[in-house]
């Protein structure tokens, strides 16, 4: 702040003058949002005023359901949380350094809806066919699906798979470098934080068990679900 001063004033202020002024203008120090450099804010904006209300008017006239659908890893070495010890003393957790992951591929909406499906190796074509034949059995009336632009989401098998199927879904990519435009993320951050409270898992299956649970008792709890679009960043898509 001190330097834009005087680029724009041409007046150099000492640093704790500075404070004062930020202090008097009623600014505080924050933790800042971190959107990728590639982003482009003009994408992001035209997403949330022309694209994504032109789904929403789409899914009402054919009675459809938006949905918002996300990839996320889990590991058994998460280093996330926290922990008690006496003051001056560093607690201890010893997790194993035989790595395990899973992927989880899930999808939410608004109404607090949730389907979920763990993987054990890293999301492909088929399994990702596989998720979608799942939503789509499952939904009421024409599936409106919002994602990334991950690759998978790209493959010649999924993109064939969907244009057999357009009465029954149809996607849609979000701005590239955006997750914090998609609601699911808040599922993804739940999920994690739920898993690095609990012991250190030491083994695929002993993960696997903690992310069911979990998951679980996410999908009986659609209050929860849509709480997530209350977070300023989805609060578009409620």
């Amino acid at each position: 702040m001190r330097e834009l001063i005087e680029q724009h004033c041409g007046v150099r202020l000492a640093v704790r003058t500075m404070s004062t002024y930020l202090a008097r203008w009623d600014f505080a120090a924050q933790k800042p949002l971190r959107p990728a450099y590639e982003q482009s804010p003009k994408a992001v904006l035209r997403w949330l005023r022309q694209d994504y209300p032109v789904i929403m008017v789409q899914a009402r006239r054919h009675k459809g359901t938006i949905v918002w659908e996300d990839e996320t890893g889990l590991r058994s070495d998460d280093g996330r949380g926290r922990s008690f010890a006496p003051r001056g003393r560093t607690p201890v957790v010893r997790p194993s350094h035989k790595r395990a992951e899973l992927r989880l591929i899930s999808a939410v909406t608004n109404k607090g809806e949730l389907r979920w499906m763990v993987l054990e190796g890293a999301v492909k074509a088929p399994s990702l066919i596989r998720f979608l034949g799942r939503l789509i059995q499952e939904a009421r009336g024409k599936v409106f699906l919002i994602w990334d632009n991950l690759p998978v989401h790209r493959a010649q098998a999924v993109r064939d798979w969907l244009a057999a199927r357009t009465e029954q879904i149809e996607v849609f990519s979000l701005p590239s470098y955006s997750p914090e435009l998609n609601p699911n993320e808040g599922l993804n951050a739940d999920l994690k934080h739920a898993v690095t409270r609990k012991p250190p898992a030491r083994s695929k299956p002993a993960l696997k068990r903690v992310i069911i649970s979990h998951m679980r008792r996410l999908a009986k709890s659609p209050s929860r679900i849509r709480s997530y679009f209350g977070h300023p960043s989805f609060r578009y898509a409620a």
